[in-house]
């Protein structure tokens, strides 16, 4: 793609998020299924299921405003996803392999702050409100869910494992 207008830069940032949105789905029932909290996992379905909505609400952009969506592979996520994937692959005590996980995802959760923030200030600055409204909202969610992965951790993950320091073979 040549990046001639702020048009075409607008057009790359939303495939970069359509690919990028893309591979979180496939991503995230895997860190559900390894996390231990139950409250981590339903936090991982819950964004699962919001993710899938991001990927409608890219569509809806694309095809409402006839700007092509598809058509990049993302190699940041996929490179987020490949190091959050060797989570999957240890072993060890449960919260912290949970805290590993928060902190694999909260590192996707960021990249998508950047890039849906980055689009949103973007569309603005051309005039397209609409699309800037949509991109707000995911960039509400994506903030909302990194939130929660932060109490999640706060509550659970590191008051488990301070609490094994303090108190060895407590549990």
């Amino acid at each position: 793609m040549s990046l001639q207008t702020l048009d075409d830069l607008l057009q790359n940032e939303l495939q970069d998020l359509y690919s990028a949105e893309n591979q979180l789905v496939k991503a995230l029932p895997k860190l559900a299924k390894k996390a231990s909290s139950a409250t981590l996992k339903q936090a991982f379905t819950d964004h699962l299921r919001q993710t899938e909505g991001h990927v409608a609400r890219l569509e809806e952009i694309g095809k409402k405003f006839d700007v092509r969506i598809t058509g990049k592979k993302c190699p940041a996520m996929e490179g987020l996803i490949k190091e959050g994937g060797e989570v999957l692959e240890e072993r060890g005590t449960p919260t912290v392999i949970d805290a590993a996980l928060i902190s694999a995802a909260q590192r996707v959760e960021h990249y998508e702050i950047a890039g849906y923030g980055n689009a949103r200030t973007l569309a603005s600055e051309l005039g397209k409100s609409e699309i800037s409204t949509l991109l707000q909202q995911t960039l509400d969610e994506e903030a909302q869910a990194d939130q929660r992965l932060t109490a999640i951790a706060m509550q659970e993950v590191f008051n488990s494992t301070t609490a094994q320091h303090q108190y060895p073979g407590a549990d």
